[in-house]
């Protein structure tokens, strides 16, 4: 299967399937936000997540996938870092305000700034065209979460530093986006580079979040949290891994717009599933984020 990718990365059926795999992603990444959505402590619930996603990665990258390489090792080692960073950025924005802001902050900045650093490190430059469509796709995701905003009540100050680490967040997307490419895109396997990356990014929160534990018990119950971090997990396999593998065969820049359209399903799920209202604003936002990723898909 490795082979039969690397074998269609840069034709168009490869980028074909790039498309497939980056719309599957913002469907996954989508649920994964709904069952992170509120009844537990963020940090618990990302400390369950990656428990998961070591018990079910070991394996594979123990036993199934070739070993990595030094060179991808070093990028494994250097996604560990980034990817931290980021997952303190956002468990610290969903401490200060709420999810339904937060989340299209960090989700508008990033492909955004995804697509100068793409341009910058893998010389894919986008027509004019294109970058209409990013800002269609980014400014409709970051005036969704000016909408949500009219709706909370919450403290000036916590929302300022949630928000401002919600922008970090994007950011980081961004950067995590851009180096998980070209680690993905040198490695020999790509599914070596996936599994390994599961395994050794997930190390670091479940240390955290036993921490917090002993301080201050699980809030929500210890069942639900470990059922909703093992289904994390899975999903996490194709949030991120389905995203990796589209930079892989195709343009990074453009994999990451068509993720974004996960505020898109994130929204469909809560009007169907969860019983939320939308309202004719978020309608309008909602087709003006996918009107986005299609300029996107079609301008190159």
């Amino acid at each position: 299967m490795g082979d039969f990718l690397v074998s269609i990365a840069g034709t168009p059926d490869g980028a074909r399937l790039a498309t497939m795999l980056a719309l599957m992603s913002a469907l996954a990444h989508a649920v994964f936000g709904a069952l992170q959505k509120g009844r537990h402590d963020p940090w618990l619930m990302r400390g369950a997540i990656d428990l998961w996603l070591v018990i079910f990665s070991a394996p594979v990258a123990l036993f199934v996938v070739p070993w990595p390489t030094p060179t991808t090792a070093l990028f494994l080692a250097g996604a560990w870092g980034l990817h931290f960073i980021y997952k303190l950025t956002v468990a610290l924005a969903y401490e200060r305000a709420a999810y339904t802001v937060v989340y299209p902050v960090i989700r508008g900045t990033g492909p955004l700034v995804t697509v100068i650093f793409a341009s910058l490190v893998f010389s894919e430059h986008f027509t004019a065209t294109q970058w209409a469509g990013v800002a269609c796709l980014s400014g409709g995701i970051l005036l969704l979460a000016v909408r949500n905003l009219t709706e909370e009540s919450i403290d000036p100050r916590a929302l300022r530093i949630g928000l401002a680490w919600a922008l970090a967040g994007g950011i980081m997307v961004a950067l995590y986006t851009t180096f998980d490419a070209a680690g993905i895109r040198q490695s020999l396997n790509p599914f070596t580079f996936l599994a390994w990356f599961f395994f050794i990014t997930a190390l670091d929160f479940p240390v955290i979040a036993a921490l917090r534990i002993r301080r201050g018990g699980v809030p929500g119950g210890f069942g639900s949290l470990l059922r909703r971090g093992a289904a994390g997990a899975l999903i996490a396999w194709l949030s991120f891994g389905g995203v990796m593998l589209a930079t892989r065969l195709d343009k990074v820049g453009e994999a990451a717009v068509l993720r974004e359209t996960s505020t898109v399903f994130a929204a469909l799920i809560g009007w169907f599933i969860l019983g939320e209202k939308v309202g004719p604003r978020r309608l309008f936002l909602m087709a003006m984020i996918a009107l986005g990723a299609v300029i996107v898909e079609l301008g190159g």
